[in-house]
């Protein structure tokens, strides 16, 4: 019945011209293509497909069977099917109207969920390569389109992070990227033939870029690579991010350019939006960008030879900042990764006190706090440490004095607050044993900085549980200062300021200590008072009959009625219960 429909809607519109098509006649027609395929007369519909007379009706009206005919593809299992679709739909891609087509592709990739999402972009990532291809005119508005569509779509899917993940690639996360790097080629070579410079060329250009972008973003920014060197070239995710490079700098913006270029007035970019949105949009893009470079090694033989490890950092300082900032632990590992990378190519001692005026320079160390006390994973907070402390090393002393001042002031976190503390300790104790003292930890410089270690942040009623990391710390840096500096020398200049120490910090202190005591005796006395009273009322039981209750029982008429318990009406109840339940006695 379906064929016949078919066959007469194909009669009446092989007299029509092209032009004298109706509405009526699409509708028509999709029906009953619909259903010959839904009733199996695969081989009638392909007869009708390929018939030269039909050219002219497959051209304007076949594009509505795609989406049949790739439905029955994701589905049917029958190889012998599959084959007759694959050839269907390669049929209606050479001969429908590309535009039609287009519109019809990207509705379907936009349909699917979950683990369909791979599968269907997957199956139509050739063929919509090859009707854009067929485009004469606005093709670099119909690439952008389709790339946009497909990385929406990727960007639902769950990226693999680890080995085990990568290789199962579960949701075809994998498989996507490197079939899209297939997909994106022949666009590429386009806008790089030297013979081609037209105003479609550069737009192609931009939608090709902006892709490149959202790739380094999504899946590439939060994505886990291989860590062995023997397997990287096994590692899809990090292929996909080499290629995603080199297409940069094929058209013409290498890595070096834009990851240098991230912060300043000048924008490098041709494109309207970017400039509008560098900083909003580009900014993840551009650390995943270095993040690639610099710690995965990715076409860093790019990079000139002549640039230092400071001026390194200082661009990526900007960088570690945007990983830290974000919520992911992936992310973090990343900004850590980074910092640990940029500051070993440093010397001890060897980074300046000027780089401190760049707010990167102390929102990043504020990051790291951030990650130290905040981050579930334990590996990650320990990293984070570890980085804070390799960030103080590589500061001049006044940096290190800089720093210290910035985090005792910010951190506000008891654990943190003793860890700078130690530090101090530690410049102190290098300071003393120089020949020529080190003005920042030592005199007037190291008072003012004593100053907002050696008191209490509430006085007497600082919550001294709370902050005994901070305490301690501080009692054991004014006992080494005490020792280490004799009274006669008086190099830290400690001696001088014993008064106003004693009263901002020992006083407070020891009022504090005594508040705290007589806090805790009064604790101990009411919790001891209430066991009594729990004990007394335990040794009365209540018991209440007809709704009246009666006299307390003392214990020892308690032990009575035990006893007849045990004796008589309790042993009954006992067997009752042991029938209920006669596993209950095997031990």
């Amino acid at each position: 019945m379906a064929v016949e429909e078919l066959q007469s809607i194909i009669k009446r519109c092989q007299i029509l011209e092209e032009q004298d098509f109706k509405e009526e006649d699409f509708g028509l027609f999709q029906l009953a293509g619909q259903r010959c395929i839904d009733e199996g007369h695969i081989d009638q519909l392909l007869e009708v497909i390929q018939n030269e007379k039909n050219k002219v009706i497959i051209k304007n009206m076949g594009w509505n069977l795609v989406g049949p005919v790739v439905r029955c593809l994701l589905w049917n299992n029958k190889e012998d099917d599959k084959r007759k679709y694959f050839l269907m739909l390669d049929l209606l891609i050479k001969l429908c109207n590309p535009k039609e087509l287009l519109l019809g592709l990207l509705e379907l990739i936009e349909e699917p969920s979950g683990k369909q999402i791979s599968q269907i972009i997957l199956l139509l990532l050739q063929p919509l390569q090859t009707v854009i291809q067929k485009l004469h005119s606005n093709k670099a508005y119909s690439v952008g389109l389709a790339l946009s569509t497909i990385w929406s779509q990727l960007s639902l899917l769950p990226v693999p992070y680890s080995k085990e993940q990568i290789q199962t690639d579960d949701y075809g996360l994998c498989q996507c990227c490197k079939a899209l790097i297939e997909f994106m080629k022949p666009f590429l070579e386009e806008v790089t033939d030297e013979r081609e410079n037209s105003l479609e060329n550069e737009k192609l250009k931009d939608e090709l870029l902006k892709f490149c972008f959202k790739s380094l973003k999504c899946p590439l920014l939060t994505a886990q690579f291989l860590e062995q060197s023997e397997e990287t070239e096994n590692d899809p995710l990090r292929c996909f991010a080499s290629e995603i490079i080199g297409f940069l700098s094929a058209i013409g913006y290498p890595f070096s350019k834009m990851i240098f270029n991230h912060g300043r007035k000048k924008r490098i970019w041709n494109y309207l939006e970017f400039e509008e949105e560098e900083d909003k949009q580009l900014a993840d893009s551009l650390a995943s960008l270095a993040y690639l470079v610099f710690v995965q090694g990715i076409s860093i033989d790019q990079l000139p030879m002549v640039l230092s490890p400071s001026y390194l950092l200082q661009f990526n300082m900007g960088h570690i900042e945007v990983f830290l900032q974000r919520t992911e632990e992936s992310v973090f590992s990343k900004g850590l990764d980074l910092l640990e990378n940029s500051l070993l190519r440093i010397e001890d001692n060897g980074l300046l006190h000027q780089y401190l005026e760049i707010k990167s320079f102390l929102t990043v160390p504020q990051g790291l706090v951030k990650v130290m006390t905040l981050c579930p994973d334990e590996t990650l907070r320990k990293k984070g440490l570890a980085m804070l402390q390799l960030y103080i090393n590589k500061l001049d002393s006044q940096g290190k004095y800089t720093l210290f001042r910035c985090l005792l002031n910010t951190s506000n976190h008891s654990g943190v607050e003793a860890f700078i503390i130690q530090n101090i300790k530690n410049q102190i104790d290098i300071s003393l044993k120089r020949t020529h003292n080190n003005k920042w930890f030592t005199g007037p410089q190291l008072i003012s900085l004593l100053d907002l270690v050696l008191f209490l942040p509430e006085g007497a009623e600082t919550d001294l549980l709370q902050n005994s990391d901070r305490i301690m710390a501080s009692l054991n840096l004014l006992r080494y200062l005490v020792i280490k500096d004799n009274e006669h020398d008086n190099q830290t200049g400690l001696w001088t300021e014993l008064g106003k120490i004693e009263n901002n910090f020992l006083k407070p202190l020891h009022t504090g200590l005594n508040m705290s005591k007589a806090h805790y005796e009064a604790e101990i006395k009411n919790s001891q008072e209430n066991s009594q009273e729990v004990q007394k009322s335990k040794e009365f039981c209540s018991v209440t009959v007809g709704g009246e209750e009666i006299p307390n029982m003392p214990p020892e008429m308690q032990l009575k009625m035990n006893a007849k318990m045990s004796s008589g009406e309790g042993e009954k109840n006992n067997n009752k219960k042991k029938q209920r339940n006669p596993h209950k006695a095997i031990s």
